[in-house]
C-alpha cells in the first residue's frame, strides 16, 4: 500500500448549506471517473451506526464521519432498512437508492488494512448510493423523509448478499437485475452472471 495515489476519498464535515446537483455535491469530486461517479452514483451514503463496529474490530478509533469516503453519514439507518428504489427527501433535494456501495482498494489504502474492502462486503456494512431525482440544498443535521418505497422486498442488505455471498443463486440474481431502479452497472453484472450460468461450461 505504498506509492503516490490520487483520490477524492478523504472527506471532512461541512457546516452550512451545500448544493446538490445531478452529478454530485458542490465541492466534491471523483479522481477515478471510470469506476466512480455518474448519475447512478452521485452521492455515497454510509451509516454512522457501523463506526463502533469498525473501531472495535480493527482498532481504528479515529474513524469519524466521512471515514468511508461517503458524502452523507446517516444515523439510525442501515442496509436492512433501506431498499433499492427508495425515494428519500433531504432538505430541498430528492434522492433515490440506486445500488449498494462496492468498496474499492482505496478504502483499504486509506486505513492501511489490506482486507478491509473484502470485510466490508462480507459484513454487509457497505453503505449505498443515491441518484439525484431533484437538485436542491442540504445541510448537516437535517432529517431524512422516506417519500416512496416501490420495492420493499429488495433491501440493500439482500442485494449485497446476492452480489457478494450467494453468487450461485441465479434466480435471485435474475430477479434483482429486472429492477428498473437498480444502477445500470449492477444490472449489467447480474445479467452477465445469469447468462454465463445459462450457457453452462465452456
Amino acid at each position: 500500500m505504498q506509492g503516490p495515489w490520487t483520490s477524492g476519498f478523504s472527506k471532512e464535515p461541512v457546516a452550512g448549506p451545500v448544493r446538490v446537483t445531478a452529478a454530485n455535491l458542490d465541492g466534491d469530486g471523483q479522481a477515478d471517473l471510470e469506476n466512480h461517479g455518474g448519475p447512478d452514483k452521485a452521492v455515497c451514503v454510509y451509516s454512522a451506526d457501523h463506526l463502533p463496529y469498525w473501531a472495535e474490530h480493527l482498532g481504528l478509533t479515529e474513524m469519524t464521519f466521512g471515514a468511508f469516503g461517503e458524502n452523507f453519514t446517516l444515523g439510525n439507518l442501515v442496509e436492512p432498512g433501506v431498499c433499492i428504489g427508495d425515494v428519500w427527501e433531504i432538505g430541498s433535494a430528492v434522492f433515490q437508492v440506486s445500488q449498494p456501495r462496492q468498496p474499492c482498494w482505496k478504502l483499504a489504502r486509506r486505513w492501511r488494512v489490506k482486507t478491509l474492502a473484502a470485510q466490508v462486503q462480507q459484513t454487509g456494512f457497505t453503505g449505498w448510493y443515491f441518484r439525484v431525482l431533484a437538485e436542491g440544498i442540504v445541510e448537516a443535521g437535517q432529517t431524512l423523509r422516506l417519500a416512496d418505497r416501490p420495492c420493499p422486498e429488495w433491501t440493500v442488505a439482500r442485494a449485497n448478499r446476492v452480489m457478494h455471498i450467494d453468487k450461485d443463486d441465479h434466480r435471485q440474481a435474475a430477479e434483482l437485475a429486472t429492477l428498473p431502479w437498480l444502477a445500470a452497472s449492477w444490472r449489467h453484472q447480474l445479467d452477465k452472471r445469469v447468462a454465463t450460468a445459462a450457457a453452462g461450461p465452456a
